[in-house]
C-alpha cells in the first residue's frame, strides 16, 4: 500500500523519552558508572572516555562551579530538571535539558541522568502545544474517520458545529450534514466518493467548498472549505482519514458579492434599452441573491420621458414581464399606502418583509395589488422573504425592485441589503441612461422622418415606391435619405444618399444635404456637375463642424443622383461613393453597372463621371443604401445579388417588390438604416411630344406660332392657344436673335403644357423690368406672367429655355 512521503520519519516521542534521550548513571561520588549509546550519539564521548571519571568534566563551567553544581543535583531526594551546558568531544558546547533522578541499588546511592538537546525539546513542546491547540482551541474543524468512513473523533470546533460529537461517533459521514452539498465541481460531488478516492489512492483532496446547515446553527446556511488526507501509522498501515474544515461563509459570500457586482457592471445597462435593463437586473441577481426579481417602473420611464419629481409613483407603475424583447409585456401595479413597498418608495430606503411559514407568497403584507398576476403557478406555502429597493436617480424615483426568496428561508441580512441597493443603483443608472437614449432616439427619429419626404409627387415619367427602416435602437438613427425631384421637360431627378454616423447630428446633416441636393437639382445641373458642387459644399461644412467641435460626421457622405427623361427614355446618373442602381428591364433581365463610383463627398480629388443608359418603358430601377444589401453577417456583394434576384419579379407591384426586398434581409437587429427607392419608368409617346426645327430666320416666328396653335388644337387644348403662342413667339424670337444655328421647338403635353426652345448659344436671358423708353426687355416678363414656371438649362451643345403652362 502506498505511503505518504517521509511518513516513517515523523516521531512524536519526547526528546527526553528513555528510548531517545541520552542516559548515564552516576555513583554517590558523582563518577560516571554507566554510559548509554544515546549519550555517545548526543555528546560524542565513548564509554572508555567517561567511565570512572567525574561527571563534572562534562559540564561547560568554571572548575570551581562544576563540583558544587553536580553535588547539588546528585544529592537531591527528588528528580530535578535543569538546563546545563555540556561539553562535546569535538569541542562544541551543547545546551541541554537534563533531568537528575535519585536511584538506590543494593543500598548504594546512585543517580540516573537523562539529557536531550534543549532546542529539540523546545521544538517538540511547540508541536505538542500546536496539537493541543488544534484539538481544543482552533477554528479549524478536525474530524477523524476510520477505514469504513465512520466518525472516530472530532476536535472542539467540530464538537461545537455538531452540537456534540459524541452522538455521531461510529456513524457514517453522510449523517453529519444530511442536506449539505459540495459546490466545487472539479472533484466528485459526493462525500463518500471523495473519501473513497483519498483512502484508495492516498492523494489528498483540498479546498473543496461545501454548503450546508450546521446542527448547532440550522437557521443559517454555511460554507466550509474542506480538505481530506489519509492517515497511516509509522509502519505505513492504513488507519483511515481525517477531514479539516474551515467555515468560510463570510469570505465566500463576500467573494460572491464581489463577483456579482463585477457581473452586474458588465451586464446591467449595456443594452441602452429600458426593458432589457430591467431584465438584466433579474438575470444578474437570480439565483445568487434572490429566487425572483420583479421590476416595476413608472410609465414615463418606459416611454422615455422624465418621471415626475418630488413624489413616489406608488399608484402608477408598470410591472415588467419577460426577459427577451418578444416576451416583454407590462401590467399595472399599485401598492396600498401601508404596504412595505409604499414605505420603501416614500422613504427611498430598502425595506425587508418576511412572511411566516404557511403564508402563501404574494398574499402577506408585502403583496401588491396588480391587475394581472405575474405568475400563473400556485402560491408557495413555505416561508418567504422580500426586499424592496427603490430605483432612484438624483431627482426622481424611477420605480421599485423587489428581491424575493421562497426556497431559501434566510432573511435578507444587512450585507445582502447593501448588495441589493448597489445592484438597484446600477440598474437605476442603466434604466435612466436607457430612458434618455430612448428619448434622444425618438427625437432623432422624428427629426429624420420630418426631414425625409412625407410623400413623393406623382410623375408621368415614373411610378415610385419607397421604404425607410431605421437602424436598431441601440445603434441610433442614421443619415440615409432619398428624394424625387420634378425637373423641367417632364424629367425627374432621383437621389439617394447616406451620412456616416448615427444620432441627431447625422439626421440634421442628412436634412441639410437633402435640401442642398434639391436646390442644386432645380438649377438643371447634370449629375456629375451637381455632385462636384455638392462635394465642395460638404468639404466646407466639414471644416466648419471641426472648428465648432461637432466632429466630422459630414466626412464620408455618399450620394447618387440620376436624371430620367421620359421623352427619349434616357437616364443619366453619377455616384459619389454610393452603390450604383440595379436595373431590371421589362423581361426581368437584371443589369449591374460596371463603372466604379467616384470618391465620397467631402474628400475631393477625382472628378465625377456621368453614366448614360437607355431604359425601355416598364424598366425597374432600384436605388438603395448599403443597409439594404449589407449587414454584420452578409457582405455587400451577396446583398446586391439578393436584391437583384428580387428584381427579377419586376412585374409585381412596386410596393410588393419593396416588401420582398427588405424581408429578404437576414432577421435580427440591424446595425444600419435601410433606404430603398424603386422606380418603374414610363415613356411619353409621339402623341404627347411635338418637335419642330426652325432655321435662324425671324420670319419663322410666325410659323412657330401657327404650328403651336395647330398642335394644341389637335390635343384639345385650344383654350391655351393664345398664351402658348405668345410664349413660344417670345422664346423663339429670343433664340433666333442670339443663336447662330437652327432652333428647336418642343411641345410636351404632360400634367401641364411644356414649351421648350433650344439653341446652340450658351448665354441665358435674364428677367428684368423694362423702362418706358426701352424698346425691348419685355418678352421674358410676359413669359413669366403667362406661365407657372420657366427657366433655363444648359446642355452640351447649348441651352434650352422652357416654360410650363397650367392645363385647367
Amino acid at each position: 500500500m502506498d505511503r505518504f512521503p517521509n511518513a516513517a520519519d515523523v516521531d512524536f516521542h519526547s526528546p527526553l523519552d528513555l528510548s531517545k534521550a541520552a542516559t548515564a548513571v552516576l555513583d554517590a561520588e558523582g563518577r560516571v558508572c554507566g554510559w548509554g549509546s544515546s549519550a555517545r550519539r548526543l555528546l560524542g564521548h565513548s564509554p572508555e572516555d567517561v567511565l570512572g571519571q567525574s561527571a563534572a568534566r562534562l559540564l561547560a563551567a568554571a572548575p570551581e562551579q562544576r563540583l558544587s553544581t553536580l553535588c547539588k543535583l546528585c544529592k537531591a531526594h527528588t528528580p530535578r530538571s535543569t538546563v546545563l551546558d555540556l561539553c562535546c568531544r569535538d569541542g562544541r558546547t551543547l545546551r541541554a535539558a537534563v533531568t537528575f533522578s535519585p536511584l538506590a541499588h543494593r543500598g548504594a546511592a546512585a543517580t540516573v541522568v537523562v539529557a536531550a538537546d534543549l532546542a529539540a525539546l523546545r521544538g517538540w513542546e511547540a508541536q505538542l502545544a500546536m496539537l493541543q491547540g488544534l484539538a481544543t482551541e482552533s477554528a479549524v474543524g478536525l474530524t477523524i474517520f476510520d477505514t469504513d468512513m465512520r466518525v472516530v473523533w472530532g476536535n472542539v470546533s467540530t464538537d461545537l458545529e455538531l452540537a456534540g460529537i459524541g452522538q455521531y461517533i461510529g456513524r457514517p459521514a453522510a449523517d453529519l450534514f444530511p442536506e449539505g452539498e459540495f459546490i466545487s465541481r472539479h472533484h466528485p460531488p459526493d462525500e463518500d466518493q471523495i473519501m473513497e478516492h483519498v483512502l484508495t489512492t492516498g492523494e489528498p483532496i483540498m479546498g473543496m467548498h461545501y454548503r450546508g446547515r450546521a446542527p448547532a446553527d440550522p437557521g443559517r446556511e454555511h460554507v466550509w472549505s474542506c480538505s481530506y488526507h489519509r492517515l497511516v501509522d509509522a509502519r505505513g498501515e492504513l488507519l483511515g482519514l481525517f477531514e479539516e474544515s474551515l467555515d468560510i461563509t463570510d469570505r465566500y459570500r463576500a467573494q460572491e458579492r464581489l463577483s456579482l457586482l463585477v457581473r452586474a457592471g458588465k451586464r446591467i445597462g449595456a443594452s441602452l434599452d429600458v426593458r432589457r435593463t430591467a431584465a438584466e437586473l433579474a438575470d444578474v441577481a437570480v439565483p445568487q441573491l434572490a429566487d425572483e426579481v420583479l421590476v416595476d417602473l413608472a410609465p414615463a420611464v418606459i416611454e422615455g420621458r422624465q418621471p415626475p419629481t418630488g413624489s413616489a409613483p406608488g399608484h402608477s407603475l408598470l410591472r415588467m414581464h419577460g426577459r427577451t424583447p418578444e416576451e416583454f409585456r407590462t401590467s399595472p401595479v399599485s401598492y396600498p399606502p401601508a404596504s412595505p413597498q409604499a414605505q420603501s418608495l416614500a422613504t427611498s430606503r430598502p425595506v425587508v418583509d418576511a412572511s411566516p411559514p404557511g403564508t402563501p407568497a404574494g398574499t402577506g403584507p408585502a403583496a401588491s395589488h396588480s391587475s394581472q398576476s405575474s405568475h400563473s403557478s400556485q402560491p408557495s406555502q413555505s416561508s418567504h422573504s422580500s426586499l424592496f429597493v427603490p430605483l432612484l436617480t438624483r431627482n426622481a424615483v424611477l420605480g421599485l425592485a423587489t428581491f424575493r426568496r421562497s426556497s431559501n428561508p434566510d432573511r435578507f441580512g444587512p450585507e445582502e441589503q447593501t448588495l441589493a441597493v448597489e445592484l438597484a443603483e446600477r440598474a437605476a443608472v442603466g434604466i435612466d441612461n436607457a430612458r434618455r437614449y430612448t428619448s434622444q432616439h425618438a427625437a432623432a427619429l422624428v427629426l429624420q422622418r420630418s426631414l425625409l419626404p412625407q410623400h413623393l409627387p406623382e410623375q408621368s415619367a415614373v411610378d415610385v415606391a419607397y421604404r425607410y427602416l431605421p437602424a436598431d435602437s441601440r445603434v441610433g438613427v442614421g443619415g440615409d435619405w432619398f428624394d424625387l425631384i420634378p425637373l423641367s421637360g417632364a424629367r425627374v431627378g432621383l437621389t439617394v444618399g447616406d451620412v456616416v454616423g448615427h444620432g441627431v447630428h447625422a439626421a440634421a446633416t442628412m436634412g441639410r444635404l437633402r435640401a442642398t441636393v434639391r436646390t442644386l437639382a432645380l438649377l438643371d445641373l447634370d449629375p456629375a456637375e451637381l455632385l462636384t458642387r455638392l462635394d465642395g459644399l460638404v468639404a466646407q461644412d466639414s471644416e466648419t463642424d471641426a472648428d465648432d467641435g461637432l466632429g466630422d460626421e459630414t466626412l464620408g457622405v455618399t450620394c447618387l443622383y440620376a436624371i430620367y427623361d421620359p421623352v427619349g427614355g434616357r437616364c443619366v446618373w453619377a455616384s459619389a461613393g454610393h452603390p450604383p442602381p440595379i436595373v431590371a428591364d421589362a423581361s426581368g433581365s437584371v443589369a449591374l453597372s460596371a463603372l466604379a463610383p467616384g470618391p465620397p463627398l467631402g474628400l475631393g480629388g477625382l472628378p465625377y463621371e456621368n453614366v448614360e443608359l437607355s431604359l425601355p418603358g416598364g424598366s425597374v430601377v432600384a436605388f438603395f443604401t448599403d443597409g439594404v444589401v449589407e449587414d454584420r453577417h452578409t457582405d455587400i456583394d451577396s446583398g446586391i445579388d439578393r436584391l437583384a434576384h428580387v428584381l427579377t419579379w419586376q412585374r409585381c407591384p412596386l410596393e410588393e417588390l419593396c416588401d420582398r426586398a427588405l424581408s429578404a434581409r437576414p432577421p435580427g437587429p440591424q446595425s444600419d438604416d435601410a433606404t430603398l427607392l424603386l422606380v418603374r419608368t414610363r415613356r411619353l409617346g409621339a402623341d404627347h411630344v411635338a418637335d419642330l426645327e426652325l432655321p435662324p430666320d425671324p420670319a419663322m416666328v410666325a410659323q412657330a406660332r401657327t404650328d403651336t396653335e395647330r398642335q394644341l388644337a389637335d390635343w384639345g387644348l385650344s383654350e391655351l392657344s393664345f398664351n402658348a403662342a405668345l410664349v413660344v413667339s417670345e422664346l423663339v424670337t429670343n433664340s433666333i436673335r442670339y443663336a447662330t444655328g437652327p432652333v428647336m421647338l418642343r411641345l410636351i403635353r404632360d400634367r401641364c403644357l411644356l414649351c421648350e426652345v433650344s439653341d446652340n448659344a450658351h448665354t441665358a436671358p435674364h428677367l428684368r423690368r423694362a423702362r418706358r423708353d426701352d424698346e425691348g426687355g419685355r418678352g421674358l416678363f410676359l413669359v413669366a406672367q403667362m406661365s407657372q414656371r420657366w427657366g433655363t438649362r444648359y446642355t452640351a451643345s447649348g441651352k434650352t429655355i422652357w416654360a410650363e403652362l397650367a392645363i385647367s
